[in-house]
């Protein structure tokens, strides 16, 4: 037990009686011995409380030399931040004073605002065995259940940055991708756990806590998909090949053609494309799945929802465009523009515009990028950049290419914002300025006023937000860690290279090096 102290009125004086602590419990607390008086106003000789505290036997001495009323048994009451947990330490009566009943100290709790989770088998125990100047728990709340989310967990890859293999003699074998997912008619390719909502739970003061909000989901799929009728399953009803975009599933047949030329026009198709020769300048591929070409891409336009892949590359002629939501695979790509919510990967790129989402690999014998403008968001790794003849060459990484672009238009739409409040403040002032002199003005008038007011306010409110947007964006481009430029052959002088907010153009010819953002520079370090 710990030791406690306890008030004696007697002869006309105030005395204190302090117990030490038995079987190792804690002695009893000068600081608390005075919150005790100080709280109830009785007066006290600081010397004898010091003189009282720290012995090993019973110890009693005269605080003051008056006699007051005699003290109840009482408590002190400590209630967690969160209101889940209270405490009480109770507090010995005088020696002739009234001790405190279960039913009394309930009620008083009931009064505080403490309603719920009260422990009555502590509470038992106390008044079975008082124990002064102990915390003890009587009341505890009950914590609410946080639940799950729900989650879909999908039977075949969904990962688009599957790379193609590196061959013996140095190559890349762009052919053999395996980058398709092959279904049968009633294989399970997804399944829905549903969301567990979880339990709300209870403060002491009786206080609903509701547990954390839990995500919902749902299956979502295009044709040639059955469900089961709990709506959890889904089944492929063909034999084809299976593709996730936008968290949607996608089975469908493979279309495949010879070529992509007068014969067959332009091709949109829900499903992979397959094009077992050439695509012809100025046509079109749109795919929601994948673009595989085992051909030649001339000045032509592809876009999928996947991934693209030609296999003997492409020359755009300064007009072919490269769009995929996924990775673009091309054994080299020439004059062209090439956009990649994934990777990028090539054995070379010659006055071409690229955008990778994640990184741009150029390998192989050549493994070149020699004019234009290539841009990843985490790495670029090439082996030679540049051209001895000092070809403009910009790499660059740190950040989405998308990113940039977004803070392009922000600054755009400011710009415009700006100048609908700059056109409407002088009229607003104008009108202030005459309801001032007292002029009256039309219903017409008040209407138009309150328009420019709503717009003023829009408008304002829209600068604010987009500020707010691009400031967060330039923020994330300056804070970007990790990103690096990897040159395995050489680099010439006249090259540009960008990371995030910063950039370094080389002096001169250097050889197996790394580019990477260090102390708020560009810097070169071994490779």
């Amino acid at each position: 037990m710990n030791g406690y102290f306890q008030l004696i009125y007697e002869d006309g004086v105030t005395k204190l009686q302090v117990f030490p602590p038995t079987n190792g419990g804690e002695a009893a607390n000068l600081s608390e011995i005075v919150e005790y008086l100080s709280s109830r106003n009785i007066a006290y000789d600081n010397r004898a409380l010091h003189s009282l505290v720290g012995r090993a036997e019973p110890y009693t001495a005269i605080i003051n030399n008056v006699t007051g009323l005699e003290e109840r048994e009482n408590y002190k009451l400590m209630v967690s931040q969160d209101k889940m947990i209270a405490t009480v330490r109770f507090y010995p009566p005088s020696v002739n004073g009234g001790k405190m009943t279960k039913r009394e100290f309930i009620d008083d709790l009931n009064f505080k605002g403490i309603k719920f989770g009260i422990q009555e088998e502590e509470i038992d125990k106390y008044f079975e065995n008082r124990r002064f100047c102990e915390d003890i728990i009587v009341a505890r709340g009950k914590e609410p259940r946080h639940g799950t989310d729900a989650y879909i967990e999908y039977y075949f890859n969904t990962d688009l940055k599957v790379k193609p293999t590196l061959k013996d003699d140095g190559s890349v074998d762009f052919f053999n991708l395996n980058t398709i997912n092959h279904c049968h008619k009633g294989d399970v390719i997804a399944r829905l756990f549903p969301e567990d909502v979880g339990e709300a739970g209870t403060n002491l003061m009786g206080e609903r806590l509701k547990p954390r909000d839990v995500k919902k989901k749902m299956l979502k799929y295009s044709r040639n998909v059955t469900l089961s009728e709990d709506k959890l399953t889904m089944i492929s009803e063909v034999d084809g090949h299976v593709t996730l975009v936008d968290e949607k599933v996608f089975v469908s047949d493979v279309l495949s053609v010879d070529n992509v030329d007068n014969a067959t026009g332009n091709i949109e198709y829900d499903g992979s494309v397959q094009v077992r020769g050439n695509i012809c300048a100025n046509f079109s591929v749109k795919s929601k799945g994948n673009i595989e070409v085992q051909g030649v891409v001339e000045g032509a336009f592809l876009e999928a929802g996947g991934n693209i892949t030609i296999a003997r590359g492409m020359n755009g002629m300064n007009r072919g465009i490269l769009r995929a939501q996924g990775n673009i695979v091309a054994r080299y790509m020439e004059n062209t523009t090439a956009i990649a919510g994934g990777y990028v990967s090539s054995e070379s790129i010659l006055h071409s515009t690229v955008q990778a989402g994640t990184e741009v690999t150029v390998s192989g014998k050549r493994g070149f990028i020699t004019g234009g403008r290539v841009c990843a968001t985490n790495t670029i790794t090439v082996k030679t950049l540049g051209s001895p003849m000092g070809v403009d060459t910009i790499v660059e990484v740190g950040a989405n290419p998308t990113t940039k672009t977004r803070i392009q238009e922000l600054q755009k739409e400011i710009m415009e914002a700006t100048k609908v409040v700059k056109s409407v403040q002088p009229i607003l002032t104008s009108t202030q300025q005459k309801l001032a002199k007292g002029v009256k003005l039309s219903p017409e008038q008040i209407q138009y006023m309150k328009s420019l007011i709503f717009l003023n306010k829009e408008k304002t409110k829209e600068i604010e937000e987009k500020m707010a947007e691009m400031d967060g964006l330039q923020d994330f481009i300056g804070n970007m860690s990790g990103a690096c430029v990897n040159v395995t052959g050489v680099v010439y002088g006249g090259t540009r290279v960008c990371i995030g907010d910063l950039s370094m153009i080389i002096k001169s010819e250097m050889q197996y090096c790394k580019f990477i953002k260090m102390d708020g520079e560009v810097k070169m370090t071994a490779l």
